[in-house]
């Protein structure tokens, strides 16, 4: 997944808005909540995405995976995929989705409503 696919993708994704920040790492919120960064460049390339418990434990070793520099650091469950194959494909995706939905799902009740995101 490139630069530009990175962006379509997390783009389709209902309530997201961008942000070009931390030295050009492209930023996606939901909310005003990162769920998703993408680094195209640089020493610390990658996606980095938050995980679930279960995901965390299973991508914190595999290969081209590893708990997101900063974040995991600081007990955050947030895992950086840095290398091809693992830069695209289905996988990537459905974890950059569940990443948005666990974000989303975390927002109080009248902002999910508003973004459209509640599920009644």
């Amino acid at each position: 997944m490139n630069q530009d696919q990175f962006n379509a993708f997390c783009g389709a994704l209902k309530a997201s808005t961008h942000i070009v920040q931390w030295g050009g790492s492209h930023v996606w919120k939901i909310g005003g909540k990162v769920y998703a960064i993408g680094r195209f460049s640089g020493k610390l390339a990658g996606i980095t995405f938050k995980a679930s418990d279960f995901s965390y434990e299973i991508l914190r070793d595999a290969p081209g995976y590893r708990p997101a520099p900063y974040l995991a650091s600081r007990g955050m469950k947030w895992i950086q995929c840095h290398e091809a194959p693992q830069l695209g494909g289905d996988e990537l995706k459905q974890y950059l989705r569940d990443s948005h939905r666990m974000i989303a799902d975390k927002l109080p009740k009248r902002l999910q409503r508003e973004l459209g995101l509640d599920r009644a």
